[in-house]
């Protein structure tokens, strides 16, 4: 047996190794401090945006009610992880082509698709929210206004996920048939049933109705002129509450020095001119 040879291929394998153990260690250090910096950053630029607020107006904060961190804090631990997950992709990517390196490859590729989706459905909640506020204090006083603002918040909430769904893949399969049967059957029933077998009950139902929102176009009116008021109302409180800067006053004017001829002088005996002021 040849043992210098087995030596030799030893500490060639030896040598081979330490530089990319040191190097995948090196990658690993640095991207964390990286991670850990840029997640601070994220937090930090959220919170000076308001993103917090915008999450509140969505009614996403319910889902975090019970948990330590706000919509901010989670948003940047998710890009502290991705930061990560990109830091291991690099850092096995030293060792050659391995099934490590090929699954966060995939896990990688799909966190921009995994951020779209997470906008989407904070726009789509924001936008719930505001028109389900707009609804209820434009048609609060009609028997049917709060039915409208939930449907029609339901209704933007299931499209936001459903396109946050289609942007991520997951269930792609199931919810766009789904949308697309829902849809369908809307409009087979409004088809179906208004233009056919069902025109008579249907026609009841429509007197029924339109005479009902007739009765209640007069407090439908009113309702959103108390509603327009009242936010012309705090619009004008907002301005008289600001202060004004002061306007800075023209130059004082110096005062005219009285002399002897401006006041006519008087005898202090007579009470009357002296005779050289006649």
């Amino acid at each position: 047996m040849d043992f210098s040879q087995g030596l030799t291929d030893a500490w060639r394998a030896v040598a081979t190794f330490v530089p990319k153990l040191a190097a995948f260690l090196l990658i690993l250090l640095v991207g964390w401090f990286v991670a850990k910096a840029v997640a601070k950053l994220v937090d930090k630029v959220l919170e000076r945006v308001k993103f917090d607020r915008l999450v509140e107006r969505g009614g996403i904060h319910r889902m975090l009610a019970n948990s330590k961190y706000d919509a901010s804090d989670l948003l940047a631990k998710l890009v502290y992880y991705a930061l990560l997950l990109i830091t291991l992709q690099i850092a096995f990517g030293v060792w050659g082509p391995n099934p490590v390196s090929e699954l966060l490859t995939g896990i990688v590729s799909w966190l921009p698709k995994a951020a779209v989706a997470i906008i989407i459905v904070v726009v789509a909640g924001a936008i719930a929210s505001g028109v389900k506020d707009f609804i209820t204090g434009a048609l609060g006083g009609l028997s049917y206004g709060r039915v409208l603002a939930n449907i029609a918040s339901i209704f933007i909430w299931a499209l936001g996920i459903i396109a946050a769904l289609n942007q991520i893949g997951v269930a792609t399969a199931v919810t766009t048939p789904v949308l697309i049967a829902v849809l369908a059957t809307v409009g087979g029933i409004l088809v179906v049933g208004v233009g056919g077998g069902l025109v008579r009950p249907m026609q009841q139902r429509w007197e029924g109705w339109l005479g009902r929102a007739e009765q209640e176009l007069p407090q439908a009116q009113a309702q959103a002129e108390a509603y327009q008021r009242g936010r012309e109302d705090a619009v004008r409180a907002r301005t008289e509450t600001t202060p004004v800067e002061p306007v800075s006053s023209a130059e004082p004017v110096e005062p005219v020095p009285v002399t002897e001829r401006s006041v006519p002088a008087q005898d202090p005996v007579l009470g009357s001119r002296r005779p050289e002021d006649r």
